[in-house]
């Protein structure tokens, strides 16, 4: 089989599309190339939807927390606290079998139970917890200045909000919020080791290869090919981050404008 028989047979697979069976012989590098690539799909997925979904509780999150109400800084200080102090693998574990739970008393609830859905819903909340940290520390940060030129020129409640806090919060939250982005993609490969199971063994990169390794027991090749997939992703990241990035911050001179830096993190 040719290579790019291969690709037209395995390339979209993991989404369901293509060739049924995986090989069971004989490996080729093309074949690992491939079904990785097509799991990358389901990190891709996983990791945008999160982020997009995410970014708009952490900011409300951050805002709670900033409230000077007990009522609404306190629940958000807790959401903030279980999720970040909890492993990501056991929040996978525990709403797996929440949402299983769930499914047995309401039966119309069973598509929780599915990676695409409940595993989503558990990303979505740990990066959020993250990222309200992140934007709660940049509104603590605001410039005074800026806040009383605002009370200066009539801004008060949400206009000063919308036009002054939350848009210079942003543009001081970005660069840390970069990395959240990287760290949640990098925790994709969490999903289908951890309760959600693979339906009809359509997994993400790691499942797949962690099917190769298992079967030529040689995970020297399917595993560096996820990570050179994951470095790929990661300079997307980057640079799509990087643009919004420049963006924030247009209205500075050249000379101030804060630059993204590849910084690798050997832990979170």
């Amino acid at each position: 089989m040719s290579c790019v028989q291969t690709i037209q047979d395995y390339g979209l697979r993991a989404i369901g599309i293509g060739e049924r069976l995986l090989p069971r012989e004989n490996f080729t590098l093309c074949e690992q190339f491939t079904l990785i690539g097509s799991g990358m799909l389901w990190n891709i997925y996983f990791g945008v939807l999160a982020m997009i979904a995410g970014f708009f509780l952490a900011n409300a999150i951050a805002v709670c927390k900033a409230a000077q109400n007990p009522w609404v800084r306190i629940p958000a200080e807790w959401f903030i606290l279980i999720f970040r102090g909890s492993p990501l693998f056991i929040q996978f574990f525990f709403a797996y079998f929440l949402f299983l739970s769930l499914k047995s008393s309401t039966p119309a609830l069973g598509w929780l139970t599915s990676a695409w859905a409940g595993a989503l819903i558990v990303l979505f909340l740990n990066t959020a917890a993250y990222a309200a940290e992140i934007f709660y520390g940049a509104l603590r940060s605001v410039p005074k200045g800026e806040v009383e030129a605002a009370d200066a020129y009539g801004m008060t409640g949400w206009k000063r909000f919308r036009r002054i806090i939350w848009p210079t919060s942003l543009r001081l939250a970005w660069p840390a919020y970069t990395n959240e982005a990287i760290f949640t993609f990098h925790a994709t490969t969490l999903v289908f080791f951890s309760g959600f199971p693979a339906w009809q063994q359509r997994g993400d990169a790691l499942y797949y290869a962690s099917y190769f390794a298992d079967k030529t027991f040689n995970p020297f090749i399917p595993y560096p090919i996820v990570a050179f997939y994951f470095v790929l992703l990661t300079l997307v990241v980057i640079t799509l981050f990087g643009m919004v990035n420049t963006y924030l911050n247009r209205h500075l001179p050249q000379e101030q404008r804060p630059k993204l830096k590849l910084r690798p993190q050997i832990i979170r």
